[in-house]
């Protein structure tokens, strides 16, 4: 592995598509972080991903609807959104989180 590889600096990592940090990516998973304001949930309606999503809430709110089930999302609360699951977010207020995904998460929503 190439010592640019190991390391990523949340201030000098790409952005994705829709306003996420691609932290780092390896062979079989992924970090991203996630800052978003209310509002920028807009274009993150019911959909599905092809890799499995676990994630951590830093600051501020927002609402996971997966499996017809809202989960209210707030600081110190971690998640998991099974592969090929329906979910949806919203954000209720300025909202910083965690997140990796397994495999690498790939295609429009990471802007890859």
């Amino acid at each position: 592995m190439q010592a640019d590889k190991v390391t990523v600096n949340a201030s000098q990592a790409n952005t994705g598509k829709l306003g996420q940090k691609l932290l780092i990516s390896g062979d079989l998973i992924a970090l991203r972080l996630w800052d978003e304001q209310p509002g920028d949930g807009e274009d993150k309606s019911v959909h599905t991903c092809d890799y499995e999503t676990v994630g951590y809430v830093i600051e501020g709110r927002a609402e996971l609807t997966l499996a017809k089930k809202t989960i209210v999302l707030e600081p110190g609360v971690s998640w998991v959104v099974p592969q090929g699951a329906e979910h949806s977010y919203r954000i209720l207020e300025p909202f910083r989180a965690v997140e990796a995904t397994h495999p690498p998460a790939r295609g429009y929503r990471d802007g890859k």
